[in-house]
């Protein structure tokens, strides 16, 4: 067996010595301790990597550390840890960060690294980009994820380029249900996280794709 520790592990050991571990583990909740850095990117005044203890809100992280939204812009959504998560909304801003706060709100802590969406951004459009990177990280040795990332990100594609058919959603749907729990890895599940979410919570936007035949953010979408 291998041990693997990131370099934010071996970070804390040093204090942690030095200052013992009651003192760690008075940290943030009882039972996500410690302190924690969150890569906070995406649609933020102050993009950055910031150490905040385990359970800051993501309304601290983003508003109070990252510094709000970008001028003039509304909240539309926030992916807590990474690409891989599942999307959460405006009225879950509140929700701790730490593990078990994260998953009763529907989505993961993942790696912390929280991905910021205003008003401005087309949920078809981030969809098919995150898919696409997981369609390129695929090794191709299970087939769910070597056929169906490509198909999930070629089907996003044709909605957001206006060439979405009716029908296409269900599609998306059932290719999601073939990869999910049948991949030799994770990687095959990361690749629905959003998606599902943002088909769920956000719906009407791929709706609106596909029956204007365009996207309906226009050309500022990010």
């Amino acid at each position: 067996p291998t041990v693997v520790n990131n370099v934010e592990t071996l970070a804390n050991v040093p204090a942690i010595i030095a200052r013992g571990a009651e003192w760690f583990a008075a940290i943030g909740p009882a039972k996500s301790p410690g302190p924690k850095i969150f890569a906070v990117s995406g649609c933020v005044q102050k993009p950055g990597n910031y150490e905040l203890p385990m359970g800051t809100t993501l309304r601290e992280i983003i508003f109070d550390a990252a510094g709000g939204l970008r001028e003039g812009r509304k909240f539309k959504g926030v992916l807590p840890g990474g690409s891989s998560t599942p999307v959460l909304l405006e009225q879950q801003l509140d929700t701790p960060m730490d593990f078990d706060a994260v998953a009763a709100a529907g989505s993961m802590f993942g790696s912390g690294a929280v991905i910021v969406l205003d008003d401005l951004v087309c949920i078809v459009k981030t969809a098919a980009r995150l898919v696409r990177f997981y369609a390129h990280e695929s090794c191709g040795k299970c087939t769910p994820c070597r056929e169906g990332t490509p198909w999930l990100a070629s089907i996003l594609d044709a909605i957001e380029a206006g060439r979405g058919e009716t029908g296409d959603l269900e599609l998306l749907e059932d290719i999601a249900r073939g990869i999910s729990g049948k991949t030799f890895c994770p990687l095959g599940e990361a690749a629905l996280g959003f998606l599902g979410s943002s088909l769920k919570h956000f719906r009407e936007e791929y709706v609106a794709h596909i029956q204007a035949k365009r996207c309906p953010m226009g050309v500022d979408a990010a």
